[in-house]
């Protein structure tokens, strides 16, 4: 599995940018607000990636930010939500916004992305509610449930993706990472974190 990349921005498209790595250039499907924030063609970008494999088809989606990757991988667990519908929602809305939206169940703003209407709308929000906690009242946090949340950036963010990569849910993995950081503080590593939070999240 592909999780991420870093290189250099060979060029970009529509919905589309492609990153050289070591001479190798990975075409990664990416909503506009990702394409906004790579930068300019030849700059060096790193690009977290969702590898999306079917019968006839291997896809990479790529996320500026890990928190967006991770309402990705949510928003497509949603019946009749695919990467394209994803990918629009998350091009109109930052995560910090779909958060309240699902949690407030304002699904006139879910709706403000191409191609999700009123009764895709609503059941994104009826999903996803009890999966990501109450709304953030200040700096948005990483997709979280039960009420804990993960800061978004940094650490604790990869940590929390590096779970949910080895399946765990998002509420168990949110509060292993929690747990983890704090009996380890700020100076801690990502490799311990991990350890720490894989521990408590398998008790």
């Amino acid at each position: 599995m592909i999780a991420k990349l870093k290189g250099l921005l060979d060029s970009t498209g529509i919905d589309h940018a492609i990153i050289d790595v070591g001479g190798v250039g990975y075409l990664v499907s990416a909503s506009s607000r990702t394409l906004a924030a790579l930068g300019t063609v030849g700059e060096a970008v790193t690009v977290h990636t969702e590898m999306q494999v079917s019968e006839d088809s291997i896809r990479l989606v790529g996320f500026a930010r890990a928190d967006e990757r991770d309402w990705f991988r949510l928003l497509v667990g949603v019946q009749g939500v695919g990467s394209r519908v994803a990918l629009a929602i998350l091009s109109a809305l930052e995560p910090a916004e779909l958060h309240r939206a699902i949690a407030t169940g304002d699904k006139a703003m879910i709706a403000r992305a191409n191609g999700v209407g009123p009764k895709l709308a609503q059941r994104i929000a009826n999903e996803l509610k009890d999966r990501i906690g109450a709304a953030p009242s200040g700096p948005m946090g990483a997709v979280v449930g039960g009420g804990v949340v993960v800061p978004v950036g940094g650490l604790a963010a990869d940590a929390l993706s590096a779970l949910q990569n080895l399946g765990f849910k998002p509420a168990e993995a949110s509060s292993a990472v929690a747990a983890a950081e704090a009996e380890l503080g700020d100076g801690a590593s990502l490799d311990a974190l991990v350890r720490l939070a894989l521990r408590k999240a398998a008790k």
